[in-house]
């Protein structure tokens, strides 16, 4: 008996030590009478994208959504802000330094990012360069990469 609580005891010290990372490049942007080509706002499709992400994580628990400080993706992770009753935080880069401060948080963290940023933090996290740079027309990766230590993580992927 007394090695049976011993093992449970282990299971969920090593399950609470897991940080669940969802990582999204952002929804199409506008190309079309776009006033800021730099910081262009989600086109028709891409919202219905961002709403195609709340759907998709309707049952899943997040705890933080990170943005870059673009419309495309902070309006991309909105609508999931929004459903999930918490503020998006807006970051400049995502190194190893802040992925270990957010990994020591636990809990489920999206990120959303670029086509070239997404892949690279998706290939920090786990510790290979799995993923390269997403195509300029490709906006329906979903990474998601569950870490007890940064750099040797395991990754799924998925389309929305």
């Amino acid at each position: 008996m007394r090695s049976l609580l011993v093992i449970l005891l282990f299971v969920c010290a090593t399950a609470s030590a897991q940080t669940t990372f969802i990582l999204v490049r952002h929804a199409e942007k506008e190309t079309v009478g776009v006033t800021d080509p730099k910081d262009p706002q989600l086109s028709k499709e891409g919202q219905d994208r961002a709403q195609s992400l709340v759907r998709l994580l309707d049952k899943q628990k997040v705890d933080v959504i990170l943005s870059t400080n673009f419309n495309r993706t902070k309006n991309t992770v909105k609508p999931l802000a929004d459903a999930k009753g918490i503020a998006v935080t807006t970051y400049e880069s995502l190194k190893e330094p802040e992925l270990n401060q957010l990994k020591e948080a636990g809990g489920t963290v999206v990120i959303c990012g670029h086509s070239n940023t997404i892949p690279a933090i998706a290939n920090l996290l786990a510790g290979k360069d799995q993923f390269a740079t997403f195509a300029d027309s490709d906006y329906g990766n979903v990474l998601i990469v569950t870490v007890s230590e940064i750099g040797k993580g395991k990754v799924t992927h998925l389309r929305y």
